[in-house]
Parts: structure tokens; sequence; C-alpha cells
């Protein structure tokens, strides 16, 4: 599958080298689109600002994707308009962000995202610390450089992100061959790709995205790099990269994902406790992270509901165990140690990718109900039940024996009690016999030590 994505395709001269000043013009009859299919305010404002003397396009994923009969999630607009001058035109427009200006104006529920045209940074430019600026590596901290069309579209990441459409004359205008990428399902950088990937490491994740989630090949130029620049993920700011990991995650091809972001050498920058679980446990942890996201590639698909936490929780799991055992051989007690780990691995996450406090609470519990779970004696099986992370908790149970995790049939026994009647729930506690914990049936001749301590040990 992942040489179907790394393609050898090689586009033709002129699409990997000339830089278009003039644009490809496709008219309406020579295009599938029609301005009825975009929302109705995206539109409004595209004809305001042209009636006001700008000019003003429709442009990026939302062109790209319906060109390719999908359902775009949200609709930009592209204008020469600076942001206090779409500001001035719309009552209901607000400017923000520093390091790249941009207008939202909304519309109830919908926002619509108003871009002024970029330009290439020059020295100039770089005097002025509020317009631009750049890290040593190349690295763009300030985007603020305004332009024509022309330099906007050489300035954009891909090709197929590099059309504009025009719902008043509905010509799509095309600077960097977008639509003969799309044709042939090819994701491609616009220049040279070293440079565009110094400039925003981001843009690396963003090819891994677009290609799982519209099926692509990446151009072999375009993938070339990316394994030896990986290491720049690690200047990006966390909350930045938490926002790009949820947009992988959870885009519904987040399997594909996580299998492309390992090949390329991109999960570490991300995960890197993860990374070395993979390392050192690679069937166990590979197996565990896959499966919890090819279900909820499934859920997203059904449109049921999924949590950033259950996500995350599974993602970093396969890091816990050997953290646990470590504080256990200097003497800590199980649930310490348990504690001290988790809150320790997630402390560390947090510095590469910076996931907010309601999620990493979640996360505590979930992990901390897989110790809870094998106690089960006396009123704790109910008391259990009745948690309201118990569901989460014997979810995450059922990945771990997924994965290959020996449990003592602890998840069929929560299966088994969940659709029991009241009297067989009191037959099957019975059965678990006398001990405290009830991690085992009474038939069981011998139980480890460890779990005569209490049912405490989580890894045994």
């Amino acid at each position: 599958m992942l040489k179907k994505l790394f393609q050898s395709f090689r586009p033709p001269v002129h699409a990997q080298h000339h830089r278009r000043t003039t644009p490809e013009v496709i008219n309406k009859s020579q295009h599938s689109l029609q301005r009825s299919q975009f929302s109705r305010h995206a539109v409004g404002i595209v004809e305001r600002l042209q009636s006001a003397g700008y000019q003003a396009y429709l442009v990026g994923g939302c062109v790209r994707d319906m060109l390719l009969g999908i359902a775009p999630k949200d609709f930009d607009v592209a204008t020469s308009a600076t942001p206090e001058q779409v500001r001035a035109e719309f009552r209901n427009a607000r400017i923000i962000g520093r390091r790249f200006k941009l207008v939202h104006i909304q519309f109830g529920r919908e926002i619509i995202e108003v871009a002024t045209f970029r330009a290439p940074h020059s020295d100039e430019d770089q005097d002025d610390k509020h317009r631009s600026s750049h890290h040593a590596n190349g690295r763009i901290l300030r985007d603020n450089v305004y332009g024509t069309l022309e330099e906007d579209a050489q300035r954009r990441d891909f090709t197929i992100n590099a059309l504009y459409y025009d719902p008043v004359s509905e010509r799509i205008l095309d600077y960097a061959n977008g639509v003969h990428d799309i044709r042939n399902r090819l994701l491609r950088l616009i220049g040279d790709p070293t440079h565009r990937y110094q400039e925003d490491p981001v843009r690396m994740l963003r090819a891994v995205r677009f290609a799982a989630k519209l099926d692509f090949g990446i151009e072999k130029h375009t993938v070339a790099p990316i394994r030896e620049l990986a290491p720049l993920l690690r200047e990006i700011p966390p909350a930045r990269l938490f926002e790009e990991s949820l947009k992988l995650f959870l885009s519904g091809q987040g399997a594909m994902v996580f299998e492309m972001l390992v090949d390329l050498e991109l999960f570490a920058p991300l995960f890197p406790a993860s990374a070395q679980a993979l390392e050192d446990r690679p069937t166990y942890t590979y197996t565990l992270i896959s499966q919890a996201l090819n279900n909820t590639d499934l859920r997203i698909k059904q449109g049921k509901p999924v949590t950033p936490a259950f996500l995350f929780a599974a993602l970093l799991w396969p890091a816990l165990p050997a953290r646990v055992l470590h504080l256990q051989n200097q003497g800590v007690p199980p649930i310490p140690a348990m504690n001290g780990a988790a809150h320790e691995l997630i402390a560390e996450q947090c510095q590469r990718v910076a996931v907010p406090k309601r999620f990493t609470l979640p996360i505590r519990e979930i992990w901390d109900m897989q110790e809870r779970l094998p106690r089960r004696s006396g009123k704790r099986a109910d008391q259990l039940l009745d948690n309201p992370r118990f569901r989460a908790g014997y979810d995450f149970l059922l990945l771990r024996e997924s994965a290959g995790e020996q449990t003592d049939d602890l998840g069929q026994w929560w299966t088994d009690y969940q659709e029991a009647h009241d009297g067989e729930r009191r037959e099957m506690i019975r059965d678990l016999g006398s001990r405290d914990d009830g991690a085992a049936p009474r038939k069981r001749k011998r139980t480890s030590s460890k779990r005569k301590r209490g049912g405490d040990e989580v890894f045994d």
C-alpha cells in the first residue's frame, strides 16, 4: 500500500520547474463545478469583495475536494484586500492570528476564513518583524507579506491546493498544474521540497494527511527529503502539533496515516516514547495502535462519536509498562508506580504534542481503570459498572487483549457480566472465590505472588 502512495510518477518538465506567471484558465464548460455547490455565504463574500473593487476567489481545499466529488468541510476565500479592508466590508468579521493574519467572517455556526494574497519574503521585509520573520533554519515565524494573486499561488504548499475558483465567472485559475495532478491522483509540492519543508516542517505532516485522505500518491521529489528533515518537527510549538495530530488521526484514515508516519520517520518526533516502544516491542505496539486507529476509522465512517482521549491513551499505552516496572524494581508499590509512570509519560508527551488537560485527565482515568477492572469481588464489580469511565476502560481492556496481552480472559468476564441478570452476576462474583481482588476463579490452584498482593499489578 505504501508503495502505491509513494509513487515514482514524474510529471512533465514544465510542471516541475516552470513557475507560471499566467494561469491556465479552465472555463465553465471544461470543469464540473457549479457555484450552487459552494457555501452561499462564501460565494456572497467573493461577490461583495469583487463589487468593492478587490480580487477574490474560493481557494484551496474546497475547490480540490469538489473536483474530486468530496463534500468540503469548510470554504476558504483568498483576496487582494488586506485583513483591515476585509473587516471594513463585513460587520461580522474579526481579524485573528499574529504569525499569519486572517479574517474570520461568521454566519451563525459557519465561519468563512478569508486570507490576503501572500508574497515571497524579501530582505526588506525581513527588516520589518511585524510582517516577516524567519528562524535561523529557514522556518517562517511570521508571514504577513502581502502580494499578488500570482505570488499567492506560488506560496501555496501543494499544486492541488493552488486552484482558484471564481463563482461569478465560474472559471478555475490553475497556476501550478493542480488539475493535472488531481487527474493523476498525485500530491506534489510547489517549489523546492527541501526549502518548502524548512519554511514549515508541518508540511511533511500535511503531505501524509492529504495522501491518506485522498488516496493520492506522493511524487518522488516531494517525498525524498522527508526522512532527513523529520527532526525539524521538534521545533514546532506543541500546541500546533496537537491540532495537526487531531487532523492526522481523526481523518478517517488514521491507520494508514500511522503506517506512513512510521515509514517516513515522522512518528518519533511526535511520540518519542511510543516510537521507542515500537522498537522494543514492535509486534505488540504496532498491533495495539493500529487496532485502535482502525476502530476509530470505522466509527468515523459510521458517523459515531470519537474521543481524542481514548486515541491518545492507546498511542501512549505501549510506552507505559516498562516505566511502571522500572519504578517497581526501585521498590515503588504497584499503584504508586502506575500513577507515577503515567504522570511522567504524559508530562513528557506534552513537551512534544500539547495534549490539553481536558484529555489528559480522561487518559489517566482510562489507564487507572485497567488496574481496577481485575478487582471485582464484593460490590466492586457493580460499582465499576456505574463508573462513568467504565465503558472506555472496558473497551480499552478489549483493545489490549486484541493486541496479545494476557489478562486471564478478563475481557470476556466483563462482557458476560454486563449481559447477565442480577442472579447470574451474584453467582459470577461467588465463583471468583473469597479473595479480595477477585482476579481469578476459585478453581485456579495457584496465583502469582503479584496477584496475591491485592490485584494491584497490571503488567504480569
